[in-house]
């Protein structure tokens, strides 16, 4: 069992809801039933989840407490390329304020009740008990992760839990609401043309990931561009037969992000070279 997976298992034991992230921190791309929203475009604001796909799809309406589901075939291959645990704050009926600099942690601490706090990789996550609305940038480092959202699992953090406060809420209503959108992630097996496989063994698609690796690994200069470009051959090429993985996007993210490219800026080429092919 990978660590990833017994962690889920026990934070469901919990009744916390979880899902696997892949590299880059963003959820897993749908099922070919989910591809494109044919399942129906599930979830949405008029139709928020959770998400009936017995695979991980649909960003956080994927998370669950159910250990056969976390446990099962098509969970456990996601868990095997899986590089985080995530939960879905609404779910567990907590807040998440997740304050991403020192600037803002300053901010929280002068203006918000103490509560349990969690360390991130750049700044703090703030959790109080009871949900609301999930939205972003509500002021300059600070975005809140609640309903309809998912947040990294850290670990348990420490303090006591504070119940949800009036100034948190706040927030929310002198922002107009925006709820955080998933961002666009990849479809991890066919593609929507179910288009016949024309590779002739797996190691004409192994060879192309480990080129595509090596040409952004020796770039010295444009890296953004030559990111783009390198995701674009690699779908030209297999992005329309169904060949390509999220264990294969996740190598070429994590060669990208070596390079200094944040996950935003991964997952922005990728959808534009989706974008250009007619993906």
């Amino acid at each position: 069992m990978s660590e990833h997976l017994r962690t889920a298992l026990e934070l469901a034991a919990s009744q916390i809801p979880v899902m696997p992230l892949r590299v880059g921190k963003v959820p897993f791309g749908n099922c070919p039933t989910c591809a494109r929203n044919a399942c129906g475009g599930r979830p949405n604001m008029k139709n928020p989840g959770p998400c009936a796909c017995p695979v991980p799809c649909h960003g956080w309406a994927a998370a669950t407490t159910n250990p056969d589901v976390i446990s099962s075939g098509p969970w456990r291959r996601a868990w095997l390329c899986a590089s985080a645990v995530a939960y879905h704050p609404g779910g567990a009926g907590l807040t998440v304020v997740d304050l991403d600099d020192a600037d803002a942690i300053a901010w929280a601490r002068e203006n918000l009740p103490a509560t349990r706090t969690v360390a991130t990789t750049r700044g703090e996550h703030w959790l109080y008990l009871s949900r609301m609305q999930s939205v972003n940038a509500v002021r300059p480092g600070v975005d809140i992760k609640s309903s309809m959202a998912y947040a990294r699992w850290l670990g348990f953090g420490s303090g006591a839990l504070t119940e949800l406060p009036d100034a948190v809420r706040e927030l929310a209503v002198s922002k107009p609401a925006t709820v955080r959108p998933t961002p666009h992630v990849v479809t991890a097996s066919a593609s929507a043309g179910g288009g016949e496989c024309p590779h002739r063994t797996p190691a004409y698609l192994e060879r192309g990931i480990a080129m595509a690796v090596q040409r952004i690994t020796e770039s010295t200069s444009g890296v953004h561009a030559t990111v783009y470009r390198t995701f674009l051959a690699v779908l030209s090429t297999h992005g329309r037969c169904g060949c390509l993985t999220d264990c294969h996007v996740g190598r070429l993210f994590a060669a990208a992000q070596a390079k200094g490219e944040s996950p935003r800026h991964c997952a922005d080429a990728w959808a534009n070279a989706r974008t250009a092919l007619g993906l």
